[in-house]
């Protein structure tokens, strides 16, 4: 029987060469696993069915590497990127990694090292471009602080408006036609980190020169880090139109950055993500920005990276089951009280239905004891996602065979 969540290049899942690159390093263990290179990186997911893969400069291009070394190493990428139909859709830069960004990049109080910041990143969305990236991402990995005592709060936030401005226009003038998207993080690396969350970001962006070429690249785990509700976030970038981008992974609230697979850990929280997404129309990539355990061999990155891509796939079934399992939509019909004639009062203001909304009589007793069936509809829930609602995938695939 042909497996209904093999991934296929349609459903746009990606990873970041940081991602299964991953050495297994972390702040108190030396690496785990051999370095590997890009070219095998994308023939190894190729052959796991992804649609592109992403990276920052530094990812492919070793800094300080000679121009003749840059070329090679290019020209290697871009040639198994040919061989195995892989796409780059997004590049970012790496501000974070160089000691000289020890206190920020484009909010460091030193103006040689935003100047540097700038000549990094413009190289970086030349090598984007010329791989073929049409999304470039923004993460301030050291945009934050740790001594409020710097007072250097407001002028940061200029300089990283300047610098984001400058960025635009560069993207304009090189003819590059970018769409940047900015990625909230709570903290980590720095003990805070400026625009801790989707909607701070959101707020950031109507200041800049050229908002309409500013999105959003939310993370799963950032905004669960700081114990918020990463699909609310999610809704409310989608509902501004700013969802340019999403980093899919999985999260322990409170714990560090643990990039863990996708639906490790919350899988409640992950098929309502998933439900949003395809219920909303996203065509975007499905970012994987997330890497195997440390225990893990290679082999051990590849299960992982199946893992993500699967998971979302079989969320992406469930979704199907809720919107298809009568006792789930006749809950959902019963939730909404709609009433036509208040809709039409309350949808646009006017003076006559400020005035007839004002003398209407509201019956506050009966409203109060309505219940309206959300402990059943959780349930229900529940019970799809177990497993024991809802009949097998009936999802069509190129060159799949699907058995209901």
């Amino acid at each position: 029987m042909s497996d209904p969540f093999q991934p296929t290049r349609a459903d746009k899942f990606t990873f970041g060469l940081w991602t299964v690159g991953n050495v297994g390093r972390d702040p108190f263990g030396e690496p785990t696993r051999p370095p590997l290179s890009a070219p095998h990186l994308v023939e190894k997911l190729a052959g796991l069915g992804a649609y592109g893969v992403n990276l920052h400069d530094n990812d492919l291009v070793p800094a300080g590497a000679r121009a003749a070394e840059r070329d090679r190493l290019v020209r290697e990428f871009t040639q198994a990127l040919a061989d195995h139909g892989l796409a780059v859709p997004m590049a970012t830069t790496n501000l974070f990694s160089d000691p000289a960004f020890k206190d920020g990049a484009f909010t460091s109080a030193d103006a040689r090292v935003r100047a540097y910041a700038l000549q990094k990143t413009m190289l970086s969305m030349d090598l984007g471009h010329e791989l073929g990236a049409q999304t470039y991402v923004f993460w301030g990995g050291r945009e934050g602080t740790e001594v409020e005592a710097s007072s250097k709060l407001l002028d940061a936030l200029s300089w990283f408006r300047d610098s984001l401005n400058f960025l635009a226009e560069y993207s304009e003038s090189q003819g590059y036609g970018y769409r940047f998207a900015l990625e909230p993080k709570p903290n980590e690396p720095r003990g805070d980190l400026f625009f801790p969350t989707a909607g701070s970001m959101l707020g950031f962006i109507a200041t800049l020169g050229r908002p309409e070429r500013f999105g959003v690249n939310p993370e799963f785990a950032h905004e669960t880090m700081a114990g918020l509700n990463f699909t609310h976030a999610v809704a409310q970038v989608i509902d501004a139109g700013k969802l340019f981008h999403i980093d899919l992974n999985d999260q322990k609230m409170g714990r560090f950055d643990q990039d863990l697979r996708f639906g490790a850990e919350n899988l409640k929280a992950a098929f309502f993500l998933v439900k949003l997404l395809e219920d909303s129309g996203y065509d975007g990539p499905r970012h994987f920005d997330a890497h195997a355990l440390r225990t893990e061999d290679e082999g051990g990155v590849w299960a992982f990276a199946r893992g993500c891509m699967r998971t979302y796939l079989i969320l992406k079934d469930k979704a199907r089951q809720f919107h298809e399992d009568p006792d789930i939509q006749a809950a959902l019909a019963a939730y909404r009280v709609e009433d036509e004639e208040l809709a039409g009062l309350t949808r646009k203001f006017s003076p006559e239905n400020a005035q007839t909304l004002k003398a209407r009589t509201f019956d506050r007793e009966m409203l109060g004891q309505r219940g309206p069936g959300l402990e059943q509809l959780d349930q229900l829930t529940a019970e799809l996602l177990l497993g024991v609602r809802g009949g097998l995938s009936t999802r069509s695939r190129p060159g799949v065979e699907v058995t209901t």
